[in-house]
């Protein structure tokens, strides 16, 4: 199975380089598309093995839950991104939950499908229902336990700033049915280490793992659609930057400042007019990016139980 699977990725890279790569048009992107995904490793099978899924519509969602909340999503790739500090947060509370949006990680990828921040919210709702949690409320008057922690995701639209190719996506031009046909692992990794630090990059192995749940169910033939956010969060941005305006319970937001997404110190000044009320911390590593619990996982839990226990 190894074996078979390292031919297979031989098989990609070939795809890259060779006289049958991107340059080949539209034969190359027609060989392409029969290319199996790459099979699971042992950790990222054993973290869908020992998940669940529940149905939305029809639409199987896939989720984590240890029984024995805190709620994690994350894009373009998989809850599984938070492994490296799940055993931390399962020590310390003893409720923890993540799940894939529709459309990313082991969860459907339907297509032609019109997504949806709404209908996300809506499936992060209906997760809560399918766990018993749904009189879950946050009144901090009521429940001093309740608070946020956030981290570094793309909050306000004029200080955004997206990669080239979800530039060329977001719009769902005539390119992107293309563009999404012949996206394969090297451009994938290309573009993910950009939001990584000079130091901090994922191994080789790591990025298999995340190309590989991409790849789970056609994925990747979903990301033009699943960019759409972009253009929504702009259109909605009262609605969804109001919301978390008016949230008067304890907020906490955990920053890698080398974030390219997120540009400091821009984003950081907005943040505090917008928020003046929630605290914030910039972890000491100036070399963490954009995905903090993977680039410094005992930073990344020390801010957040730090931020816990001060409550």
């Amino acid at each position: 199975a190894v074996r078979r699977d390292r031919l297979r990725r031989m098989r990609e890279w070939w795809v890259q380089v060779g006289p049958g790569g991107a340059v080949g048009g539209a034969s190359a992107c027609c060989w392409y598309s029969h290319i199996p995904p790459p099979q699971l490793s042992p950790d990222p099978h054993s973290w869908k093995s020992s998940g669940k899924f529940f149905t939305y519509k029809g639409l199987r969602i896939f989720y984590q839950d240890s029984v024995d909340s805190c709620g994690f999503t994350l894009f373009p790739t998989s809850s599984y991104d938070w492994y490296k500090i799940w055993e931390g947060l399962t020590l310390r509370f003893h409720r923890v939950s993540a799940l894939d949006f529709l459309g990313v990680g082991f969860s459907d990828k339907p297509r032609p499908h019109h997504n949806s921040i709404f209908e996300q919210v809506s499936i992060v709702e209906a997760l809560l229902r399918h766990l018993g949690l749904q009189n879950l409320r946050i009144k901090y008057k009521q429940n001093p336990s309740d608070r946020v922690c956030l981290s570094n995701g793309g909050i306000f639209p004029e200080t955004h700033r997206p990669l080239l190719l979800q530039k060329l996506l977001k719009d769902g031009g005539v390119l992107s049915p293309i563009l999404t046909q012949l996206m394969n692992f090297f451009v994938f990794s290309r573009g993910l280490t950009t939001v990584f630090g000079l130091y901090t990059w994922p191994s080789e192995s790591e990025l298999w793992d995340m190309w590989a749940g991409i790849r789970n169910n056609d994925g990747k033939l979903a990301i033009d659609g699943l960019l759409q956010y972009i253009n929504q969060r702009k259109k909605f941005r009262r609605c969804c930057v109001g919301a978390l305006a008016s949230v008067t319970i304890p907020i906490h937001f955990i920053y890698g400042p080398l974030d390219p997404v997120n540009l400091y110190p821009e984003f950081l000044e907005l943040y505090g007019k917008t928020l003046p009320w929630s605290t914030m911390l910039i972890l000491d590593d100036h070399h963490i990016s954009h995905y903090p619990q993977i680039e410094d996982v005992i930073g990344s839990l020390n801010a957040y139980m730090g931020f816990i226990n001060s409550l």
